[in-house]
């Protein structure tokens, strides 16, 4: 039906990664050690998903896409290092516009934020490589085999799920380095992964599919207990979005830390969304 590599999961990982980084940070706001962490755990996400290609099968087009993700991470992690005295525009106004706010409520004067001359990391270098990613994404659809269509869905679907889910999670805990960040950023992600969900159900619905498993006509291993197991984290992961975004209403700072806390289960659900599914159709 399909085939499922370790090679093409990671470079979906990294794909969507790296893709939901460029989401967050084109607004200029969340600081620049987010975007080092970022890239450097998907740079090296990437140099992975090589690695298992040229270890466990190789697809050349999907192997050389993933070198040229984790040159294109490099190159824009190195840029980012070189630039970093430069900050954050919007980081910086959203620091005086909040102590301008403290002192018209307590009178207490506090100073503006220092800001650096010199160019600021331009973000359209984080699309670069998931732009990178795309040949070898088709690449290791077509090599999937079953149904073209249902295979590309699949794994863009998949790429887009898994990264925005990891960046929603990886984000929630920035808060902690950067506790004046507006929650709007990670309501964005979260907002995201609301939109993405439903999409990856369905190519995962799509024949040959889940659907299979439920008749029967595509044995599991286990009785089919592990289509309904598949069917519990595909649930889970939505609910999971719907109270984190109940959770971010708050208006405590407390209410991030919590959205974090469902975050790290969503990732685990949202795992579980995938990658059964597609274990038990490669089955």
């Amino acid at each position: 039906m399909i085939r499922v590599d370790a090679a093409t999961v990671l470079l979906q990982w990294a794909a969507g990664g790296l893709f939901f980084l460029w989401f967050t940070t084109r607004r200029r706001v969340v600081g620049v050690g987010y975007g080092w962490l970022l890239r450097g755990t998907y740079l090296l996400l990437a140099v992975a998903a090589a690695a298992a290609g040229f270890q466990f099968g190789v697809v050349p087009v999907r192997e050389a896409s993933s070198i040229a993700v984790a040159t294109a991470a490099f190159v824009a992690l190195l840029v980012s290092v070189v630039r970093r005295k430069a900050g954050v525009s919007g980081q910086t106004d959203e620091h005086d516009r909040r102590s301008e706010r403290v002192a018209a409520m307590t009178g207490i004067e506090r100073g503006v934020a220092q800001r650096h001359g010199g160019h600021e990391f331009p973000p359209v270098l984080d699309l670069m490589a998931p732009l990178l990613a795309i040949p070898g994404l088709v690449a290791a659809s077509y090599d999937a085999g079953g149904n073209l269509f249902v295979s590309l869905l699949r794994t863009f679907a998949g790429a887009a799920f898994l990264g925005s889910v990891t960046d929603a999670m990886l984000l929630g805990h920035w808060y902690l380095v950067q506790p004046g960040l507006p929650r709007r950023h990670l309501n964005d992600l979260v907002r995201a992964l609301g939109f993405v969900w439903p999409v990856e159900i369905i190519a995962l619905l799509l024949p040959i599919g889940m659907f299979s498993v439920w008749s029967g006509s595509v044995n599991d291993g286990w009785g089919g207990q592990l289509g309904w197991f598949w069917a519990a984290c595909a649930i889970t992961t939505m609910v999971l979005v719907v109270v984190t975004k109940a959770a971010l209403k708050e208006r405590y700072y407390s209410a991030v830390m919590a959205a974090t806390g469902l975050l790290y289960l969503a990732i685990l659900t949202a795992f579980g969304t995938d990658l059964v599914a597609r274990a038990i159709l490669a089955g």
